[in-house]
């Protein structure tokens, strides 16, 4: 990076000093609460209130500017308004807009201008049209700060973006941050970038790769200026992903000039946003998985991989046009989304399969005759959730989002609220591994080599506590997910086909489907909490494997078997995505010759069937050290599910259970 980037690093990313010009709350709710407007109106006056607020701020080395001083807008309801709503409906996460990928290649193509244009005479258009000229007004206060300053080159790309269509990268860029920011203004979050590398090869013209690479660079500073006002479970979880390369919607590979110099731009940054996530597939060439290598080495937690020889089937399985199923991006975490025309909500609800499982042994285990009648009363139990949640999740209200329904295929005068082409709902499945492992047990202990039913339950109720030559025969002796060993592998197959015929018939009142996925969220957190002693020999307060991955504590036989146990089911029948994730130890990375190596492997499971993956670079006694003295390490990143953040801002649950994940080597 060249000194003008080093310097705005230090500023925005290490120092914070434009923290120091936020006006905090500074929005009167009463411009847009208590009146007899539709929701829409309220929520483009309380855009246009927050836009108004905000006061200009221009660094002299800036060059693609706006930054955040209003901190956040109260909501558009008061508190009765807004506890009648969620009396009479289901209120998802924090009701907003949120976890879409929009379609900023229109707007950047055309400009707000055209799009203002293009407006009908509706209610809900005449609210897009104030939220459009709010941003074009602030646009316009910060040109004239530019001039003020002597700042010319900067004034005349804000005279020409968002309001007209961007002409090269350096506009493109600058309107991509205006539209962006003004999402965040609207009260949407989890606003991912979507194909960063497709939508801005038009603008890249023939700059040189030093002025192309600084550019990009900024623009991922500016991801990062504000992200700690943008509301997710932990601070970094913002859903800023973005998707480099894949196949493009006529078939071709999307790989370009962009994509390196957004993996470069990332390498030399060294910061959490944006997530970067790489479409590869079998012919992906082996220097493009040691370009992501380089950047797992610095312990960014990311890239994360996508499977387009799986994904792109998978969601064409479900209805997805292949034209769309080829354009797919990733949201906040890892669930598979369509910018412009999916209005999916991929994390709707969980399903325990651990617990289902542990549910189905309890049950069944003194009456069954063999493993398989277990497996029959999971499948029920598994019917039974997935129809509980498609149940609790009804008659759902969302905020309308007037400006954010201008990236979206939506009927005309209709908010992206109410839907779009797609209107999907995800579940993830959370301790698949718990599960496959605890099903193995149980087939190889009782109904194999015959123990008592009565005193392995008893045992479970107890904790393992007064029976340790059992804990250690189940957690040493029987089938392990993660050790390419079918007795374990085959029940997380079976597993996995049980929940996808589970979600199959459901539908939700958009007229969507449901999707089955492998992921787990803060579930894993949530789930393990409800969960006692299960067959596996996991004890009571041991948390869940995050995402799809080895349970906890299992001794595994490396990094080859576990890839190979993790690319065996059907992943079309569990397309809403939930990446592999692994640990290597930091000593992995150590030259260019374990980069190749550990490059190698990830083709190798691209090519076996996995659908995603994600890896971390780990040392758990310099994160231990963090938690001792976390003033030493301000700056040490780590992925946390599907999102990366500085570990000594989590909360101490999370830094505990990525301690406790399993480092490998190769």
């Amino acid at each position: 990076m060249n000194d003008r980037i080093s310097l705005l690093k230090e500023y925005f990313i290490y120092d914070k000093r434009h923290h120091t010009l936020r006006q905090g709350e500074v929005v009167d709710p009463s411009v847009y609460r208590g009146k007899e407007l539709p929701d829409h109106r309220r929520t483009a006056l309380r855009m246009k209130a927050m836009l108004e607020a905000e006061k200009p701020v221009i660094e002299p080395m800036e060059r693609i500017v706006f930054t955040r001083t209003v901190s956040n807008a109260p909501l558009i309801f008061d508190d009765a308004e807004w506890a009648e709503i969620k009396a009479h409906h289901y209120i998802h996460e924090n009701g907003n807009v949120c976890n879409l990928s929009p379609d900023y290649a229109r707007l950047i193509r055309s400009g707000l201008l055209e799009a203002r244009a293009k407006l009908g005479n509706t209610s809900h258009d005449e609210s897009a049209r104030i939220e459009i000229d709010a941003i074009l007004d602030l646009t316009r206060r910060y040109e004239a700060l530019a001039r003020k300053k002597g700042m010319d080159d900067v004034a005349e790309v804000l005279a020409r973006v968002p309001a007209h269509g961007a002409r090269n990268l350096r506009e493109a860029l600058q309107s991509l941050r205006i539209l962006h920011f003004a999402l965040w203004c609207e009260g949407d979050y989890h606003n991912t970038l979507g194909r960063f590398d497709q939508y801005m090869l038009p603008y890249l013209g023939d700059l040189s790769e030093e002025e192309a690479l600084a550019l990009v660079e900024e623009f991922f500073l500016a991801c990062n200026r504000d992200s700690d006002l943008y509301p997710g479970m932990q601070q970094g979880d913002n859903g800023q992903s973005m998707v480099l390369g894949g196949m493009l919607p006529d078939g071709t590979n999307g790989v370009n000039r962009l994509t390196h110099l957004a993996l470069k731009a990332s390498e030399e940054l060294k910061v959490i946003d944006p997530k970067i996530n790489l479409r590869v597939d079998k012919n992906t060439p082996l220097a493009l998985f040691e370009e992501g290598t380089r950047l797992t080495r610095l312990g960014l937690g990311f890239p994360q991989y996508e499977n387009d020889d799986v994904v792109i089937p998978g969601l064409e399985k479900l209805g997805y046009a292949p034209e769309d199923a080829r354009n797919y991006v990733v949201a906040a975490c890892w669930e598979f989304i369509i910018p412009g025309r999916g209005m999916d909500i991929p994390n709707i609800g969980a399903v325990p399969v651990a617990g289902v499982v542990d549910q189905a042994i309890r049950q069944t285990l003194l009456t069954a005759k063999s493993v398989e009648d277990i497996l029959t009363r999971a499948g029920e139990l598994l019917r039974e959730k997935a129809a509980a949640i498609a149940e609790s999740v009804k008659h759902l209200y969302v905020i309308p989002s007037p400006y954010m329904s201008l990236f979206f295929d939506v009927a005309p005068g209709k908010d992206i609220a109410e839907g779009s082409v797609y209107n999907n709902y995800g579940l993830h499945g959370t301790g698949v591994a718990t599960a496959a492992d605890s099903l193995a047990a149980v087939d190889q202990v009782v109904f194999r080599e015959g123990m008592d039913p009565n005193a392995f339950l008893k045992a479970m109720d107890e904790n393992f506590e007064n029976t340790p030559e059992l804990l250690y025969k189940l957690r040493n002796q029987c089938p392990k997910m993660g050790n390419d060993d079918d007795r374990a592998d085959g029940f997380a197959c079976r597993l996995l086909n049980l929940f996808a015929d589970a979600v199959q018939p459901l539908r939700n009142e958009r007229g969507g489907i449901y999707r089955a996925g492998t992921g787990a969220a803060m579930y894993y957190i949530w789930h393990a909490a409800d969960l006692g002693a299960t067959a596996d020999g996991r004890q009571k307060g041991t948390p869940l494997s995050a995402n799809f991955a080895p349970s906890l504590n299992v001794k595994l036989n490396g990094p080859v078997s576990l890839l190979k146990s993790f690319a065996k089911p059907d992943f079309s029948r569990v397309i809403n995505g939930g990446p592999v994730t692994i640990e290597f130890h930091d000593s992995v990375f150590r030259n260019d010759e374990a980069i190749a190596k550990a490059a190698t492997l990830v083709q190798a499971f691209i090519r076996w069937g996995g659908h995603e993956l994600q890896l971390n670079t780990v040392n758990s006694d310099v994160l231990r050290d963090a938690q001792a003295h976390p003033e030493n390490y301000k700056n040490l990143i780590v992925r946390v599910w599907g999102w990366s953040g500085y570990f000594v801002e989590l909360d101490k649950c999370y830094q505990d259970h990525i301690i406790k994940r399993v480092e490998l080597s190769l």
